[in-house]
């Protein structure tokens, strides 16, 4: 039994090359505001350390703070966020974070502590500013994938730039974030500009993926009274992968080190852009699924073959019978299989499957607060209970446990909503 009303015309030459220049304007935004978010990271300042913590530690948790408090404010102002002026609201987001950056370069440690708390918080909410841009689209699968791999991209390219300007540029470490960002700000302005140009989703697009809407208070809590268990499932299981994920962005750097390719900058972005690629290639596809229930399982199955690669990697890895740089290639792999849809198409799937008047960076955003909370707790955790073991021992053995809760939520989530969509077709949203 169907409950959308499908259509079967194909993508009109006009449709195409909008979904097109979408997906590319996309990417390259949201690369761009990576570069004033991660590139600090390569920068390990040795032998500071306050509280028992090091210093890169206590920033890199300062600024996951920040953003994961932004995620929590964000679950209602993205939510609420009107589509007109959306570039004012980017350009005072993105200036005051680079602004930070600026007061960072100036000021003595431990107080980068603060600089790096408002970079987070105020770039937390660019996801969800950028994605409202492209979803509600019947492309918005193959668009919403590209957007998201460029996080996986842009986390390896920004820092290969950011490594590029501390050994061919001599830049002291508290001014890497900031010349980063100096390097990427006309980048910016351009690609922010061109998201203003993309076309408004049109009547094809609003009757197969329904029209997006501000969500108002009443309606989020509607919304979580129909659906509470599936999300609750969801933002568990979307709680281990932003740990994984966040963990293994963060102390990337020193993960290579540890494996012996840290005088190497380009193994960043060479292994993050064929993950890239990959993970684009398995998700654009998924645009041909026009059934949205059939697309919504199927990306459950994505997100389980993730955990999946993800875990026995690290376990091959840990048994001395793979290399620790094909782990890395293969963990991140299955780490970003998972990880991406949740930033793209599940929930974009999820409200279209459902016929829900509303946004999907309300359910991004109530994800991903939990999620950045447990990561915060991690790695304080590492640092405060002194766990001896160094990241290349702590992360894949973190990886196999969070595989399993993670195939567990995973699957309990397919089970619940497929149940809700055959049992309860008239208990939907409007």
């Amino acid at each position: 039994m169907s409950t959308l009303t499908e259509t079967n015309t194909a993508f009109t030459r006009k449709q195409l090359l909008t979904a097109i220049y979408a997906a590319i304007v996309a990417f390259l935004a949201y690369t761009s505001v990576f570069a004033y978010r991660k590139p600090f990271t390569v920068a390990s300042f040795e032998g500071l350390s306050f509280w028992g913590i090091r210093y890169q530690v206590l920033l890199i948790i300062s600024q996951v703070i920040g953003y994961m408090l932004s995620k929590f404010y964000g679950i209602r102002f993205i939510s609420e966020l009107k589509r007109k002026s959306r570039w004012k609201t980017s350009a005072l987001l993105i200036g005051i974070s680079w602004f930070s950056l600026l007061i960072f370069g100036i000021i003595p440690a431990p107080w980068g502590m603060l600089c790096l708390f408002v970079n987070g918080f105020m770039l937390g909410f660019m996801w969800g500013i950028v994605f409202s841009y492209v979803e509600g689209r019947r492309a918005t699968d193959l668009i919403g994938a590209s957007m998201a791999v460029s996080f996986v991209f842009a986390g390896g390219f920004t820092r290969s730039v950011a490594i590029w300007l501390r050994d061919s540029w001599q830049v002291p470490e508290q001014w890497i974030a900031f010349a980063t960002g100096l390097v990427f700000l006309i980048p910016l302005v351009a690609f922010m500009y061109l998201l203003e140009r993309i076309p408004a989703p049109d009547a094809q697009d609003i009757q197969e993926r329904t029209v997006r809407l501000p969500m108002s208070k009443e309606a989020r809590r509607k919304f979580l009274h129909q659906f509470g268990w599936g999300v609750f499932a969801i933002v568990i299981t979307y709680l281990f992968l932003t740990i994984m994920r966040d963990l293994r962005d963060n102390f990337m750097a020193n993960l290579w080190s540890e494996l012996g390719y840290g005088s190497k900058p380009a193994i960043f972005t060479q292994t993050e852009t064929i993950t890239s690629v990959c993970v684009l290639a398995i998700l654009g596809l998924l645009m041909l699924v026009r059934n949205n229930m059939r697309a919504f399982r199927l990306i459950h199955f994505v997100i389980i073959a993730g955990f999946v690669l993800a875990g026995i990697s690290s376990f091959l890895f840990l048994s001395g019978k793979i290399s620790g740089a094909l782990w890395m290639q293969l963990a991140g792999l299955g780490l970003y299989m998972g990880y991406i849809p949740f930033n793209c198409i599940f929930f974009e799937r999820l409200i279209a499957t459902f016929r829900i008047a509303g946004n999907v960076g309300f359910l991004i955003y109530l994800a991903d607060a939990w999620g950045y909370l447990g990561s915060s707790f991690v790695m304080l955790s590492k640092e405060i209970f002194q766990i001896k073991l160094t990241w290349s021992q702590f992360y894949p053995n973190s990886v196999m446990i969070f595989s399993v809760i993670g195939i567990a939520g995973t699957l309990f989530s397919l089970l619940y909503f497929s149940r809700k969509y055959k049992t309860a077709p008239d208990a939907r949203l409007h």
